[in-house]
């Protein structure tokens, strides 16, 4: 399976975690994404989201300014 990945670059707080939100449901079990934010408050969303929907945050960083969250669903 191929990873997805969710560029929501540009967009600012809710936007982000919303279209994670929407990219992540229908989703198989074990399905990885990789969301791309410019929003420095994505860190904090995405994080809070992952904890309370059972998605594994499996890892993520910032690089000039653009932060990447690795995700796995759960299940």
């Amino acid at each position: 399976m191929s990873r997805i990945v969710v560029d929501v670059s540009g967009l600012h707080c809710p936007l982000p975690v919303l279209h994670t939100r929407k990219a992540v449901r229908g989703l198989p079990p074990g399905s990885e994404l990789e969301v791309r934010a410019t929003d420095p408050a994505s860190v904090r969303d995405i994080s809070l989201y992952c904890r309370n929907n059972d998605i594994e945050l499996l890892t993520q960083r910032e690089e000039d300014g653009v932060y990447i969250f690795e995700l796995r669903t759960g299940g």
